[in-house]
């Protein structure tokens, strides 16, 4: 599983000499195996830099257990380790969002987590960002957004050129089963939650996520080649759907494809009640 990360990073070209990568970390299976691996593979690298973004969204009985483990892996490496909140940020946690909130929580807490995510990693100076993002988290966003006849958000899951004030994002674990994932953390005593986040419910993903795993389990190897398809249909996808260049939020400054971004326009709406 390291050789293929490995591999991954090399291929990808991922992480290279000189850069300073911020690693997401939830304190999940995902980005606990995620920054174990990285720690491991570039700890004694004199020439990359590693750091780490703990988002506190303010989950009753959820983000609390994640955040302890977050702090003893770092401590594990001597990473820096940085935890931002939505209350702190924003005013208000994701639990106190939503007792008026007339969208879905997940729109909420990924809006706002990507904000703070990036404009976290751009204050430690990282140049790349790190998700923990896996084979099964790939497939099922693959096969969403063609139900959903989403194209031009399938190219987005394409690696992009820099841009002015957006750190890039860059998935390690993206060739990597979820089941490996976890295999990985018993295999090497890494203390993880398994726990699932109370308000990730949402409908058409875990029927696909069933689905894929069923077939999968029928045809082995499928997860893959949907994640390679859209490998293949990488220059068809980029010249249909160019990346757009982004602007800078007129309120808070943050980069945008429009003039305010998302996240100050769910904090307006949030106000307006």
């Amino acid at each position: 599983m390291e050789k293929r990360v490995r591999r991954e990073l090399r291929t990808g070209r991922l992480i290279q000499r000189g850069d300073s990568v911020a690693i997401a970390l939830s304190g999940g299976k995902d980005s606990l195996v995620l920054t174990y691996i990285l720690g491991k593979l570039f700890e004694r690298a004199k020439n990359i830099t590693l750091s780490a973004i703990t988002v506190d969204e303010g989950i009753a009985g959820y983000r609390e257990n994640t955040i302890p483990l977050a702090k003893k892996i770092c401590a594990e490496f001597g990473l820096e380790h940085v935890i931002v909140s939505f209350e702190e940020s924003f005013g208000s946690t994701l639990d106190q969002m939503m007792r008026d909130a007339n969208k879905k929580p997940c729109t909420y807490c990924g809006v706002l987590r990507k904000y703070l995510l990036n404009k976290t990693a751009r204050d430690l100076g990282a140049n790349k960002l790190a998700t923990g993002h896996n084979l099964d988290d790939e497939a099922q966003t693959i096969l969403m957004n063609f139900i959903h006849a989403d194209i031009s958000k399938l190219a987005r899951l394409i690696p992009q050129k820099t841009q002015k004030d957006m750190v890039m994002r860059i998935k390690p674990l993206r060739s990597i089963y979820e089941k490996e994932v976890v295999l990985y953390a018993l295999v090497n005593n890494l203390k993880v939650d398994m726990e699932e986040c109370p308000y990730s419910h949402e409908p058409i993903r875990a029927e696909i996520r069933d689905f894929l795993n069923e077939f999968e389990h029928k045809h082995p190897g499928r997860k893959y080649s949907i994640l390679r398809s859209l490998d293949k249909l990488r220059n068809c996808l980029s010249t249909e759907f160019p990346q757009i260049s982004l602007n800078s939020c007129k309120l808070c400054g943050e980069p945008t494809s429009g003039e305010i971004c998302q996240a100050c326009n769910l904090m307006r709406e949030m106000l307006q009640k």
